[in-house]
Formats: structure tokens, C-alpha cells, sequence
């Protein structure tokens, strides 16, 4: 993996994972994601990693109508990335998640490396009262499988990929990897790979320090200078795992779609308080973070101008 002398920092806004009754802070109507994404990028994210829900309730929607009430105010107010899930939420189907961006066109569309189990229901231990009736229905789900298949993710790779679009690749264990090395010798993806790999979600690879270098030994067995190495530590493990791989050449993922909090008991008002601490570690180690332009050179994106919103 080429060591990153400018780092790119990544803010996922909103995710499909916490539920509106888990943070007063979580934004869930267009206007709350638009603040949010251009606050997140004033504050130094390069890239912004995009969901919608539904203003009346905050539930998921990966409709191309929820994310159009956003999409044109994200970009008019800032020259940031703009990165369009095709994960949707683990209980959508392949078609219904692509539709956003096979609409739209971005430069940048995360793609889910592999089918794996995936437990929220440990959240509702810490939240015992919840505003709407879905969320307990949602989190209490023991039996979610997200579905990447080989097929789903050829599918994406095809049908997303057509408009130039290329792929934040989240890899939520080892498999993973081998997954995306096996697309790679196909020639069905681009180099260079930009590689999200995912730490702290039940059902994926674990957080510790050990986790984190595992990922990012194989990644470079795998990959060895075909790629660019980003993280992201779900919950707690936020700044510890960015902390781990900025240090090392890394790039880092922050935002409220994977952790709610700004520290041990306190709730992050802001993507952009996120950005902030990121940068912070960033700095601290005596590199610079990544302007959005420099972000588009090192992941050799089509540019701002090439998307359909």
C-alpha cells in the first residue's frame, strides 16, 4: 500500500444502523443531512458518505426521491466527494439499494464485499425506550443475513460502475478482502482500490489493535501498492481504530452513521465535532488532511462535474 502523505478524511452522516431514538443528534430530515454533510466537509472531511431516511419517522429509504431533496444542496454549498450507499440497510434488497446511485451517478458509491450476519439487537440493552415501534422491530432482528453475493456484488460492480462511478469496497472481515482480490484478477474493478475495512460490528472482525493490522497485513499481501487503506471502528472504537491507522498510512471514516459518540458517555452533537477530533489525531501526528481535490487525485475519481445531481 503507497503510504498516504495527505490523509483523507471520510464523514458518514446518517447511516441506516442508529435509530433517531439512540441521539436527538442524528439527522434524519433532508435539511438536518444537507447541515450536516456541509458542516462535516467545512470541518475537513473530503468525502461525504450518504444515506437518506424518512423525514416522519427516520427509518432507512433508499429511494432516489429521499435523496434528491439533498443531493444538489450538498453539492452546490461545498466542493466535497459525495459518496452514495449502495448498503442501503442490511434488510433491502440488491435492487432496491443500487437505485440512488445508478441515478445519480456519483464519483464515489460504497459496495459491501460480502454476505455476513449482522446484530444491532445488542443495542437495545443501552436503549430501553424508543420513539417509533420499527426501531425495536429493526434492532431486535436476530436473524438479518446482509446479502453481498458474488452475484450482487457483479451486479453493482456493473450497473454502478457503467457511469464511471467508482467504489469505497467495505470490507468487514478477511474474507472480505479475498472477495475483492478475486473481482480484482477478474478486471472487474479499477485500481486504485479503495478499501474501507470495517472494525467493531457484530458479525464482522473485531477492534483491537491485532484486528486492525491483521486486515491491513493482508490487504498489502493482497493489494500491495494497488490500493488505498481506509478505516472505520464502529461505536467506542472510533478514534482508537483511526488513531491506529493514521498512524500507519491510513486513511479514517468518522460520522454518526458509525458511532454516536464524541467520548465515554458523551453524545456527539455533530458530524462535524467527529471531523474535528479526526483531524485532531491527524495533525498530531504531523500530517495534513486531504482537501476534497487532492482525495480525487489520489483515488483517481471522474471529478464533480460527471455526476447526475
Amino acid at each position: 500500500m503507497a503510504r498516504n502523505r495527505k490523509v483523507v478524511i471520510t464523514c458518514a452522516v446518517t447511516g441506516a444502523i442508529h435509530t433517531p431514538s439512540m441521539s436527538p443528534y442524528l439527522p434524519v430530515t433532508p435539511e438536518e443531512i444537507a447541515d450536516a454533510a456541509i458542516s462535516a466537509a467545512e470541518a475537513g472531511a473530503a468525502v461525504i458518505h450518504l444515506h437518506a431516511r424518512d423525514p416522519r419517522d427516520g427509518r432507512p429509504d433508499q429511494s432516489p426521491e429521499a435523496f434528491a431533496l439533498f443531493l444538489k444542496v450538498i453539492k452546490q454549498a461545498t466542493n466535497a466527494v459525495v459518496n452514495i450507499t449502495t448498503g442501503g440497510a442490511p434488510t433491502m434488497s440488491i435492487s432496491e439499494r443500487i437505485r440512488p446511485a445508478v441515478t445519480y451517478k456519483p464519483e464515489l458509491a460504497s459496495l459491501n464485499m460480502g454476505t455476513m450476519n449482522f446484530g444491532l439487537f445488542p443495542m437495545l440493552d443501552r436503549f430501553k425506550s424508543l420513539q417509533h415501534e420499527w426501531e425495536r422491530d429493526y434492532l431486535s432482528n436476530k436473524d438479518i443475513i446482509f446479502r453481498n453475493t458474488f452475484g450482487d456484488i457483479e451486479h453493482v460492480l456493473t450497473e454502478v460502475g457503467a457511469a464511471g462511478t467508482r467504489f469505497e469496497f467495505e470490507c468487514y472481515d478477511t474474507a472480505h478482502l479475498y472477495n475483492l482480490k478475486h473481482f480484482h484478477d477478474r478486471g472487474l474493478v479499477k485500481v486504485p482500490l479503495f478499501i474501507q475495512t470495517v472494525f467493531g460490528l457484530l458479525g464482522g472482525i473485531g477492534a483491537h489493535p491485532e484486528d486492525v493490522l491483521h486486515m491491513k497485513r493482508t490487504a498489502d499481501r493482497l493489494f500491495g501498492d494497488d490500493y488505498r487503506w481506509s478505516v472505520l471502528g464502529a461505536g467506542k472504537n472510533q478514534l482508537s481504530v483511526a488513531a491506529i491507522a493514521a498512524s500507519m498510512g491510513g486513511n479514517i471514516r468518522v460520522g454518526l452513521e458509525d458511532s454516536l459518540w464524541a467520548g465515554p458517555g458523551k453524545l456527539a452533537q455533530t458530524n462535524a465535532e467527529q471531523v474535528r477530533s479526526a483531524r485532531q489525531i491527524v495533525e498530531g501526528l504531523g500530517l495534513a488532511v486531504a482537501t476534497p481535490d487532492e482525495a480525487r487525485e489520489m483515488l483517481a475519481l471522474k471529478g464533480g462535474d460527471r455526476v447526475e445531481f
